[in-house]
């Protein structure tokens, strides 16, 4: 598990993340309701495309408990992001770019190692995600962000972190329900 930074739990931070699509601060909308904040791995990954799918299938149960979703990702052009959310009905939603990853490293997310990103274990999840469930292969762009990257879940709250996840392996899948869940919001 990665070291969280005590950055993330400053909301001066979050005052700076300001989403994309409604141009609200993340400390406004956590202020408001609770937030499941999810950063996302390269848009060229399968297993980011699963996390979109998974996201947008469970939306309506997440939105039904108070959570508002946000994503983060590395696309600095709207439209990419926008692109992958509308393929997987996911639009409207509120994200947040971070090109420069700097919102990545504040929540203690950084690269992965080769034991998080490669092996057996990646090439078996890869082929579910990328061929059973239709998510596709991996590529890489810089357009759509750095495929070394580990993603991670977060739901915040009133200035405060209730729960993190933080990805062990590139393709672990979270449950999303269960981790808003386990904070009795």
């Amino acid at each position: 598990m990665a070291e969280v930074s005590p950055v993330m739990e400053t909301p001066a931070l979050w005052s700076e993340m300001v989403t994309q699509n409604s141009g609200e601060s993340l400390a406004q909308i956590s202020d408001a309701s609770p937030v499941l904040l999810v950063f996302l791995r390269h848009f060229g990954c399968s297993f980011c495309r699963e996390a979109i799918s998974d996201i947008a299938k469970r939306r309506k149960s997440l939105e039904s408990s108070g959570v508002r979703v946000v994503l983060v990702h590395m696309a600095a052009d709207r439209s990419v992001a926008e692109k992958f959310f509308k393929k997987y009905k996911l639009l409207p939603v509120d994200h947040i770019s971070d090109p420069d990853k700097r919102f990545y490293r504040a929540f203690g997310l950084g690269k992965g190692t080769p034991t998080q990103l490669f092996g057996l274990m990646n090439w078996i999840r890869g082929f579910q995600a990328g061929v059973v469930e239709g998510h596709g292969f991996a590529y890489h762009s810089e357009e759509i962000g750095d495929g070394f990257q580990m993603p991670g879940v977060f739901v915040l709250h009133k200035g405060e972190v209730k729960h993190t996840f933080i990805h062990e392996h590139a393709w672990d899948r979270p449950d999303y329900e269960k981790i808003v869940e386990v904070c009795d919001l």
